[in-house]
């Protein structure tokens, strides 16, 4: 299991699947990046050579990878939020960013569904019960 980007790329893979465990790198920019290094894309990642390791290497720090990616993405976000644009409020409201509708759905970026307005008499007996039983337990 070789090291890359300061990522275990797993052995078994071959290298154009095992190169997209970088974050940053996708199947599209495996070919570039084999094809820059010299690297056959059916071989193995446990058979690479220590060269070959050391050509991909020097291709990948090329590219923004891992660390500097997210520190990125962070960057770029909290710039929306600064600046005050919309998409920005709706970070920090924790609300979906791209147009999508909220009345219904979201419930990913939402949250866990809440309860409003009146309950049925037989929910809220049932809630009152289970309630009371919770702080007996807790005596």
């Amino acid at each position: 299991m070789s090291r890359l980007s300061g990522v275990d790329i797993p052995a078994e893979k071959r290298t154009e699947v095992a190169l997209t465990y970088i974050y940053g790198i996708g199947r599209n920019n495996v070919k570039n990046i084999l094809k820059e290094a010299g690297v056959n894309a059916d071989k193995r990642a446990a058979d690479l050579t220590s060269s070959e390791v050391a050509n991909l290497q020097r291709v990948i720090d090329r590219i923004n990878t891992e660390g500097e990616l997210r520190k990125k993405f962070h960057e770029d976000i909290q710039r929306l939020k600064r600046t005050g644009s919309y998409r920005g409020m709706r970070h920090s409201d924790n609300l979906p960013v791209r147009g999508q509708r909220t009345r219904t759905n979201a419930r990913t970026k939402r949250g866990k569904r809440k309860t409003v307005g009146a309950l049925k008499k037989e929910i809220r007996q049932k809630l009152e019960t289970t309630s009371v039983q919770k702080e007996e337990e807790k005596v």
